[in-house]
């Protein structure tokens, strides 16, 4: 369904469509129902979900790269966000992870408050190469054990990052609500959505009341940290290309996370058959099962750690810590 433009949201408390207006105001005084619902969708800071917001220059280059980092022990949970979203999209699942794990958050090329010599550059290969490029600078030749963790086309990034290899201690990669056939199919969709959709706000209160009535959100405490940092964007077909055979002839443990049912093509049937991945259907939720169930996300992510028994600097044996070494 398509999102409603904004003029056709109505503030907290009016009265419904085709109520006259002096009976609206006779029942609901304007100024304080404007007041509650300013307050309703007021921005949050990040730093009530995060510890640490930290600036990441690349030697030799022109790029900076924002990052959000919570937690101080167990393995990093690296994560990577949708077109058109920010690091901030992980926030509050960021504070239900950091007491186990330590999560990073990264801004990637033309989003939040990253900065590069060309931020329109979205190519699969740049932003896969920003990514290595952000791991190696904040960690160097000797990482902690890095769990890989992406959202739609940051989903589409985390496959093509463990694909190639190069990371060192790399020990698991989960993929949020992306499946290359179904993502191809809804470029078409995506695109009339994203040219329909509002184009100009008279507040940030405004913006974020409409990505939760009208937009791809559902949490509202996630809207209000997340979206102010957020931008317009045109989602590539290069971005989801071959990813199911990719994300298959990755060498560590995966699991995928669909909001719903969603099409399995015939590699990923095959691939879920034969155990090469885990598949997890969370239910209720919309595309950003990340932002509209954070409990429930960090739930899996936590659980995923468990299970394949991942600490700070690998896998743990008890009597014994094996580190991947490449």
């Amino acid at each position: 369904m398509e999102p409603a433009p904004l003029a056709s949201l109505q503030e907290e408390g009016e009265g419904e469509p085709g109520e006259s207006p002096s009976s609206a105001a006779a029942a609901v005084p304007p100024r304080p129902a404007t007041h509650h619902s300013l307050h309703k969708y007021a921005p949050l800071d990040w730093s009530a979900y995060f510890d640490e917001e930290r600036r990441v220059a690349i030697p030799d280059t022109e790029d900076v790269f924002n990052v959000y980092m919570a937690g101080s022990e167990g393995p990093v949970v690296f994560c990577l966000h949708g077109g058109g979203y920010s690091g901030l999209s992980f926030a509050l699942a960021a504070s239900r992870m950091k007491e186990k794990a330590r999560v990073v958050s990264m801004d990637l090329r033309g989003h939040g408050k990253s900065t590069t010599s060309n931020d329109s550059d979205l190519s699969i290969e740049t932003l896969s190469s920003d990514v290595i490029a952000v791991l190696r600078t904040l960690y160097g030749d000797s990482p902690p054990a890095i769990i890989l963790v992406g959202h739609s086309m940051g989903g589409s990034v985390a496959i093509h990052v463990a694909a190639k290899k190069v990371i060192r201690n790399l020990h698991g990669l989960v993929v949020i609500d992306v499946v290359e056939g179904t993502a191809m199919a809804s470029l078409i969709h995506m695109q009339k959505i994203l040219a329909n959709r509002a184009q100009h706000f008279p507040s940030i209160e405004k913006a974020i009341e409409w990505s939760v009535k009208g937009g791809p959100l559902r949490n509202i405490d996630s809207a209000r940290v997340s979206i102010p940092s957020t931008l317009k964007y045109d989602e590539s077909r290069e971005w989801y290309e071959g990813l199911s055979e990719k994300f298959l002839s990755c060498p560590v443990q995966k699991v995928l996370l669909l909001a719903g049912t969603d099409r399995l093509d015939r590699a990923l049937t095959i691939g879920q058959m034969q155990g090469k991945f885990q598949m997890v259907v969370v239910r209720h939720t919309g595309h950003a099962i990340q932002e509209d169930v954070p409990e429930e996300f960090a739930s899996h992510i936590l659980n995923f750690i468990a299970r394949n028994k991942i600490g700070p600097n690998g896998v743990e044996i008890p009597g014994l810590i094996k580190k991947w070494q490449h």
